[in-house]
């Protein structure tokens, strides 16, 4: 039961989005704090995943997702849960232990996550949790750390822009099965095509922002990191018009966040 419960967890993002903050933290000098910090997060994406796969069980059987443990019948819909409403207490004790502004810009983040899973997935707002979500990331990560400073409007607007673009790729795989249960975000309604391009588009952007807006010239590693992003953009395009079923593209999209926090480790996100 234990693995199971792990891969309903939606572990790929939960420990790409905990383990990227952990690194933005600990650069920006949060020291042992760095712990409760990652541990907040950490929460926040665990009862996310969960709750994912405890509100889809019945659609998720319904289409026959036997990857995915609840459908499957591996594990059953009430430990999934109970799991993410445990995560979501966890979630909101540390996040008020970070102190109120970080806790509740960050418990804001993980509602809005929330949101989309309880209802916004099946609308054409499907994207404004991914984007309010990763948008508020970086503030309460900056608002946690020693001194309380801010994150700059750019790291804030790169954030947005990187989980409007993640979503897309994230959706494209199930849109048939989507389609089939009656769920139509923005991604359903604009099609497979427009979504890889559109997505991969705003993902470049995010980068793109990033290299341009911090204070100081650009550097010759910045414009390296911008075409290593272009090429991981371009094949997160390409593969899901030859194969809709890939999940290449979102791997393609936690590579580019990782891009893109190297390039927010690299600059002066915070402003006191």
């Amino acid at each position: 039961m234990t693995v199971d419960l792990f891969r309903a967890s939606h572990p790929g993002p939960t420990v790409a989005v905990s383990a990227l903050a952990g690194v933005l933290v600990v650069t920006a000098g949060a020291g042992v704090r760095s712990v409760l910090i990652v541990a907040a997060v950490l929460a926040g994406q665990l009862s996310v995943g969960w709750s994912n796969d405890w509100l889809d069980a019945v659609r998720d059987t319904t289409v026959g997702r036997t990857d995915k443990p609840v459908a499957a019948g591996r594990l059953a819909a009430g430990t999934v849960r109970a799991a993410a409403l445990s995560a979501a207490a966890a979630c909101v004790v540390l996040s008020l232990l970070l102190g109120w502004a970080a806790g509740v810009v960050h418990l804001a983040a993980v509602a809005s996550a929330w949101s989309y899973n309880l209802r916004l997935k099946r609308t054409a707002w499907s994207w404004a949790p991914y984007a309010l979500s990763f948008g508020l990331l970086p503030l309460a990560l900056a608002l946690a750390l020693p001194g309380r400073p801010t994150a700059a409007w750019w790291a804030v607007g790169a954030g947005a822009l990187l989980g409007t673009g993640a979503h897309g790729l994230n959706v494209l795989p199930d849109l048939l099965d989507d389609a089939a249960t009656g769920v139509r975000g923005l991604p359903h309604r604009l099609g497979a095509t427009p979504t890889a391009l559109g997505s991969s588009a705003v993902l470049l952007l995010a980068t793109l922002l990033l290299v341009t807006a911090p204070p100081g010239s650009v550097s010759t590693a910045d414009v390296v990191t911008l075409v290593l992003a272009t090429v991981v953009v371009v094949a997160g395009a390409v593969v899901p018009l030859r194969d809709p079923h890939s999940r290449l593209p979102f791997v393609a999209a936690i590579a580019v966040a990782a891009i893109d926090v190297v390039l927010l480790a690299g600059s002066p996100w915070t402003v006191r």
